[in-house]
């Protein structure tokens, strides 16, 4: 028996290998009911399909930070990264940590379980304010202006209204449309970008 496959993480979660490059900011999609094992899901717009299934240390920093109500979670946004110290049946495996979070003013402090009779104060910081992820039909909404645009002048327009977005996983696509009908109408202009790149 081959146990090559057996080694490759769980494509239908949010891993930590899937934060080795550093860590994300996120933003919450929805929060569903999981498994008794991994009782939340947290649906990224980031990561679609693959949800962040916190440990219960992570769950209890969210509650302190934005309460127990996870309807109020959608839209809201927090760091995760990879911390290698994790540890799970007495060993280092590594795991997803929870850094920053928006929708507080300062610093949250929560009091975790480390070991077995031990504890120390896990911090999570506030997440400063950044424009909202584009959703899937706001994206084709303008997607279909750019198709549509007659001239370089709609074009920046339409640049203009792209930099108020986090443009997340449609920015390729969105971009690339962009360009390709700026070649089409045959002039140069802005090249649409997002507050952060």
């Amino acid at each position: 028996m081959d146990l090559t496959d057996s080694l490759a993480p769980k494509s239908d979660q949010l891993n930590a290998d899937d934060l080795l490059a550093g860590p994300r900011t996120v933003t919450v999609e929805k929060v569903t009911p999981g498994s008794a094992e991994q009782p939340v899901n947290i649906n990224l717009v980031e990561f679609p399909g693959r949800p962040f299934r916190p440990s219960k240390s992570m769950r209890r920093v969210l509650v302190k930070a934005w309460g127990p109500d996870a309807a109020k979670y959608v839209g809201r946004r927090m760091t995760i990264y990879t911390d290698p110290t994790v540890r799970f049946g007495g060993q280092e495996v590594g795991g997803i940590r929870v850094s920053h979070v928006s929708h507080i003013e300062k610093r949250v402090p929560t009091n975790l379980t480390v070991t077995r009779g031990r504890r120390a104060i896990w911090n999570v910081d506030p997440l400063p304010d950044g424009p909202p992820v584009i959703t899937t039909e706001q994206a084709d909404d303008i997607a279909a202006l750019i198709t549509n645009a007659a001239d370089k002048s709609e074009l920046d327009a339409i640049s203009a209204q792209l930099k108020t977005f986090d443009l997340a996983d449609h920015r390729g696509r969105l971009l690339e449309l962009w360009k390709n009908r700026l070649a089409e109408v045959g002039t140069e202009g802005q090249i649409p970008l997002t507050p952060d790149s």
